[in-house]
């Protein structure tokens, strides 16, 4: 070989792997999302309802636009809790650079699943669930939001379901078990037993619409007065679902997200999602700057805002006390 093909091949050897390292470099980011139950075709800026629309909207403010600067893949569970740790491996393997994910039992499995890949996620009282010890400094490859506000609000919630129906007696809660066992439970149990209210319990198995109408027929047998809905991913997936479904037994339910009164559901004493998730997009931000997940505080909503659909209300013959509409922060009709 002569010396001037010689040069040129090792000046090439010695090129390559830093082109190859710049072409990797400037890979846009992947983020991988899941939803156990909403389909990945309705986690859009147009779709998924008004948290999903506030998130994608923060990322484009924040300068994101996908499929330029920003790769977004998109997976669910089509509501079957078998399936989370199939999804869960299979988006792991792909080592995406910020995993956004929600849910107190799929959080727990990514964390099982991976203690590098960074994590941002919506949570129910992730201290509670055991998830992160401090919310200021969750540690970890852990951040996000909770949509809990404290154990208390569950009291309030049922305080106001009797003030709208004072002939109350009766009560179901319908939540994944999750969201009953321990604090929560005990709160609304205590609560009931002050009202002088009778509280029972339905769980679904799963986030499936087949399985919410199983369990709203479980409930219409129990002949309740009212039905308290939590506030697990599993059933905002079924907001729409869980209106109709409220509305058509004749069932007086109160709920933890605004989309849900807007779908048809009677009373909301609601977090604001859309300010929460603009704070998991931040976080998303965050991470992808640099930041690492376990410095950033998990952000706790502390405004609520009541509401009532007076359509519902009406549909229920239900008249409603003058001192309960004025107090709601937005009557809908």
């Amino acid at each position: 070989m002569r010396r001037r093909e010689l040069i040129t091949l090792l000046g090439a050897a010695a090129v390559w792997p830093l082109a190859a390292h710049a072409q990797q470099a400037a890979r846009p980011p992947l983020l991988a999302m899941f939803h156990p139950a909403i389909p990945p075709a309705l986690l859009t800026e147009t779709g998924g309802g008004s948290p999903w629309r506030a998130f994608f909207g923060e990322l484009r403010r924040l300068g994101y636009l996908e499929g330029q600067n920003l790769i977004i893949e998109r997976y669910w569970a089509e509501g079957r809790h078998d399936r989370y740790a199939e999804v869960i491996r299979e988006i792991v393997s792909r080592k995406p650079d910020v995993i956004v994910t929600g849910t107190n039992p799929v959080v727990t499995m990514f964390k099982a699943a991976t203690d590098t890949i960074p994590i941002v996620a919506f949570m129910l009282d992730p201290l509670q669930a055991g998830l992160v010890t401090n919310l200021q400094q969750p540690g970890g490859n852990l951040t996000g939001i909770t949509l809990d506000a404290g154990i208390e609000i569950w009291g309030k919630r049922l305080e106001f379901l009797k003030e709208a129906i004072p002939s109350m007696q009766k009560a179901v809660f319908l939540g994944m078990r999750g969201g009953w066992d321990g604090s929560v439970g005990q709160v609304l149990q205590n609560a009931a037993t002050r009202l002088g209210i009778s509280l029972t319990f339905v769980f679904p198995q799963e986030g499936k619409p087949s399985e919410i109408e199983r369990v709203f027929d479980a409930i219409a047998e129990q002949r309740p007065d009212a039905v308290l809905v939590s506030g697990e991913g599993d059933l905002y997936a079924n907001r729409q679902l869980i209106a109709e479904l409220a509305v058509k037994k004749r069932l007086p339910t109160i709920c933890p997200y605004r989309d849900y009164v807007e779908a048809g559901v009677l009373m909301g004493y609601a977090l604001n999602l859309s300010e929460l998730f603009r704070r998991l997009a931040d976080d998303v931000h965050k991470v992808l700057k640099g930041a690492k997940p376990g410095d950033i505080p998990i952000y706790q909503a502390t405004r609520f805002e009541f509401l009532i659909n007076l359509k519902t209300a009406k549909a229920f013959a239900l008249t409603l006390p003058p001192a309960l509409l004025a107090r709601a922060d937005e009557v809908i009709e």
